[in-house]
């Protein structure tokens, strides 16, 4: 119970840059379980931002070590491997932290600015449907499976999801009914 809460007293200090504090509370779980793998992954996240790249590779590779089955270090090797600009190998991490946990949206939304921004516009398209899929009461989610039919030239798919949300906004019904329909599926 109390490594848990340390844990995401991690995740909190990374999030908000406050990195020294960050270290100290992964510090203090690997004092009593020192091979536990998300941790020694989170503290590698948090020695990259502090310019202590080798220190925080070293520290992801042994929290996957410790647990390939994790993909919170999946995701961590990814964050590391996009820090340092190496986008295919971040694409290939993501997509195995996603085949551990298929329906992490925070995962999907690093994937999906990954495969937009080299181009995947076919990954990017199936990335975002499972997006809309899973989160479909989110705007976002919406505008942004349009635009990637649109890019993969499928202009009137990309057309019927804007109506099926607006239907749904002016409906009352929901944007999650037709998620569910036809517009998801266009593409």
């Amino acid at each position: 119970r109390k490594e848990n809460d340390l844990f995401k007293s991690i995740v909190k200090f990374y999030e908000t840059k406050q990195y020294k504090k960050g270290l100290k509370a992964a510090d203090a779980i690997l004092r009593k379980v020192p091979n536990h793998g998300e941790t020694l992954a989170m503290r590698g996240l948090v020695l990259n931002c502090l310019d202590r790249k080798s220190e925080a590779y070293d520290h992801v590779k042994r929290g996957l070590k410790a647990d390939t089955r994790s993909h919170v270090c999946w995701h961590v090797y990814g964050l590391l491997h996009r820090s340092d600009r190496r986008y295919d190998q971040a694409i290939k991490s993501y997509k195995q932290a996603l085949r551990i946990d298929a329906e992490n949206v925070q995962i999907l939304r690093d994937l999906s600015l990954l495969q937009i921004q080299m181009r995947d516009v076919e990954g990017f398209l199936a990335t975002r449907r499972e997006l809309l899929r899973l989160k479909p009461q989110n705007k976002m989610h919406w505008v942004a499976f349009a635009l990637a039919n649109h890019l993969c030239g499928l202009r009137r798919a990309a057309i019927s999801v804007i109506d099926a949300y607006r239907a749904s906004v002016d409906g009352g019904a929901g944007p999650s009914k037709a998620a569910g329909g036809t517009a998801a599926e266009a593409a």
